[in-house]
C-alpha cells in the first residue's frame, strides 16, 4: 500500500531550522568513531577518514590526520559486518572498540560511537548496538544511556514519520519499508515497518520502544533533549526524520542532553552529528584532483543483484559503446570451489583480458545476474562472500598489471572487498560525492591504486541512468567524446 507524503506530513508542524554551525560548536575535540557495516555509508559525507584495518596504530594515524586539522571529527572503520554472521560480527564490533579506545586513551581524547547500517534496515541489530555497549561498559567507559534508531536517509528517499520508516516511491509516493523488496532479503528479511515492531522482530524478545516523533524533532532540539533526559538508561528511541534539519534537530538535541547516546543510522545522521553541511557534487575536475597517472579507462565492478543494480548494468550496456563488459560466471565460480580449487579456471584469463582494456577503454567486471539462494540466512551470506571473493581475486589481479583511471564498486560487501582485498587499501578519505548524496568518492593512501579514485556505489541507490552518469563523470574526456561520437553513429 502506498501513501502520500504531503498527506502524511500535513498532521505535523513545518521543519525547525537548525544550523550546522551550532552542533560543531558541541564537540569539543571530540572525536565520532563510525562503526560502518559496508562501506556505502561514507556517501552523505566528504573530507572524512575511512579505515578499512582497524588495529591500534590505523587508530592512531586516524587521530594523528584529525589532530592536524585534516578534516572533521570522524572515522569511519569499515567492517563489512553485513557479510558476517551474527557472532563474527559482534566479535569485529567489540575489537573495534577496544582498538579505538586504547588509542584514544593514549593520545588523550575523548570519542563517542556510531553504529552505521543500511537504511532499508537490512543487518545485524540489535547486536552490533548491543556489543559496542557491552564493550564499553567492561572498559569501564560511561553507560551508553539511548539508542537513537535514526535510520533516515532523505536523499535515497528513506523517511521516518509517526514512527513508520517509508521509502520513497515515484513523486511523494511512501511505502512502508517491510513492503519493499529489501525485507524480503535472504540474509535479513523482516516483515515490520513500525520501528518499534522491528526491533522487537529483530531482537526476537519484547523491547520497549520510545517514539520521538516529529511533534517532538519539529518543537527544536532543546525538545529533543528534554525527551531525552527523561529516558531510562539502556533507551532504545525511534527517531521521525524527513530532511536534513529534522536530523540536525535531534543530533543537537542529543548532544545538547549531555547524554551518552549510541545513534543506530543511515548515512545522513552521521553527517548531521558531525555538523557537516550536503556538499554539491564533485566535478570532473575535482574527481581527478591529485591523481596519478594512468590508464585510459577505467574499472566498474558489479557485484550487486538488487533489480535496480542489473536495469543500471543494463543501461550502461545500451548508452556507453565502446565499453568492455565481462562476465564472471558465478556457476564456475562455484565448480571451482566444490572442486577444492577454490578458483575458477578461468579467473586469470578474465583479469589478462581486463589488463588489456582498461589501457585503452573502460571495462565493466558483472557477476552473472542469476542469483543462488541459500537455504537460510547464514548460507546465504556464504554465497554473497564467495562471489565476492571471486570479483576480488580478479581486480587484485588486474591491479598488479594496469592502473586503471579510476575503479567503481557497485554493491556493499563487493565494495568492501574490492576495496581492502582487491586494492588492499587500508586507509583512505572521502573525497565528496559523485551523485548529491549517495555516492560516495574515496581517495586511497595506500595500496597500489593509492591517489585513484574509487568510487563506493551502493546496489539500492539511483535511477536506471545513475551509473552511466557516474561513469560519464570519471572517464578521460577524450573517451566520453570517442564512446558519444561511436553512439551517434549507430
Amino acid at each position: 500500500m502506498t501513501l502520500s507524503q504531503t498527506e502524511l506530513l500535513a498532521r505535523y508542524p513545518g521543519e525547525h531550522a537548525v544550523s550546522a554551525d551550532a552542533i560543531r560548536a558541541c564537540w569539543e575535540g571530540a572525536v565520532l568513531i563510525v562503526s560502518d557495516d559496508d562501506p556505502t555509508g561514507t556517501q552523505a559525507v566528504r573530507n572524512v577518514i575511512v579505515l578499512t584495518s582497524w588495529q591500534i596504530p590505523d587508530f592512531e594515524w586516524a587521530y594523528a590526520e584529525i589532530e592536524k586539522g585534516h578534516g572533521p571529527p570522524a572515522v569511519f572503520v569499515e567492517t563489512n559486518s553485513r557479510s558476517l554472521g551474527p557472532q563474527d560480527a559482534a566479535e569485529r564490533n567489540a575489537e573495534i572498540v577496544r582498538n579505538s579506545i586504547a588509542a584514544a586513551r593514549h593520545a588523550g581524547i575523548r570519542v563517542r560511537f556510531a553504529s552505521r547500517s543500511d537504511s532499508t534496515l537490512r543487518g545485524h541489530f540489535p547486536a552490533e548496538t548491543d556489543v559496542i555497549a557491552a564493550t564499553l561498559a567492561e572498559l569501564g567507559e560511561p553507560e551508553i544511556t539511548a539508542v537513537l534508531l535514526a535510520m533516515a536517509f532523505p536523499e535515497a528517499g528513506r523517511v521516518t514519520i509517526g514512527g513508520v520508516h517509508y521509502l520513497r516511491g515515484p513523486g511523494d509516493q511512501l511505502v512502508g519499508a517491510g513492503e519493499s523488496e529489501f525485507a524480503r532479503d535472504a540474509s535479513f528479511s523482516y516483515r515490520s515497518s513500525r520501528l518499534a515492531d522491528y526491533a522487537v522482530e529483530r531482537s526476537g524478545r519484547e523491547i520497549k520502544v520510545t517514539e520521538l516523533d516529529l511533534h517532538a524533532v519539529r518543537a527544536g532540539p532543546d525538545a529533543v533533549a528534554g525527551k531525552l533526559l527523561r529516558l531510562a538508561n539502556g533507551s532504545l528511541v525511534a527517531v521521525d526524520s524527513v530532511c536534513e534539519d529534522d536530523l540536525r534537530a535531534v543530533a543537537l538535541g542529543a548532544l545538547r542532553s549531555g547524554t551518552n547516546f549510541l545513534p543506530r543510522c543511515g548515512p545522513s545522521f552521521v553527517r548531521a552529528l558531525i555538523g557537516q553541511a550536503p556538499g554539491a557534487p564533485l566535478t570532473r575536475a575535482e574527481t581527478r584532483a591529485g591523481s596519478r597517472p594512468c590508464a585510459l579507462g577505467g574499472l566498474i565492478v558489479v557485484g550487486s543483484h538488487v533489480s535496480l543494480s542489473t536495469r543500471q548494468l543494463e543501461h550502461l550496456r545500451l548508452h556507453a559503446p565502446g565499453t568492455v563488459f565481462v562476465e564472471m560466471c558465478v556457476d564456475d565460480l562455484f565448480d571451482a570451489t566444490s572442486s577444492g580449487t577454490g578458483h575458477s579456471r578461468s579467473a586469470a584469463s578474465i583479469a589478462a583480458s581486463i589488463a588489456a582494456s582498461v589501457a585503452k577503454s573502460n571495462v565493466v567486471l558483472y557477476s552473472s545476474r542469476t542469483q543462488r539462494a541459500g537455504q537460510d540466512a547464514a548460507s546465504s551470506l556464504r554465497i554473497a562472500r564467495t562471489v565476492s571473493r571471486g570479483l576480488t581475486r580478479i581486480v587484485a589481479e588486474v591491479v598488479d598489471a594496469v592502473t586503471p583511471r579510476f575503479v567503481i564498486a557497485k554493491g556493499g560487501i563487493t565494495s568492501h572487498d574490492i576495496a581492502r582485498d582487491g586494492l588492499r587499501m587500508r586507509r583512505a578519505v572521502v573525497a565528496g560525492c559523485l551523485q548529491p548524496g549517495i555516492v560516495a568518492l574515496w581517495r586511497p593512501a595506500d595500496g597500489p591504486v593509492a591517489d585513484v579514485p574509487y568510487a563506493v556505489f551502493p546496489g539500492n541507490v539511483g535511477d536506471d541512468t545513475t551509473l552511466v552518469e557516474v561513469v560519464d563523470l570519471l572517464s578521460s574526456p577524450q573517451l566520453v567524446s570517442s564512446q558519444a561520437s561511436r553512439g551517434e553513429a549507430r
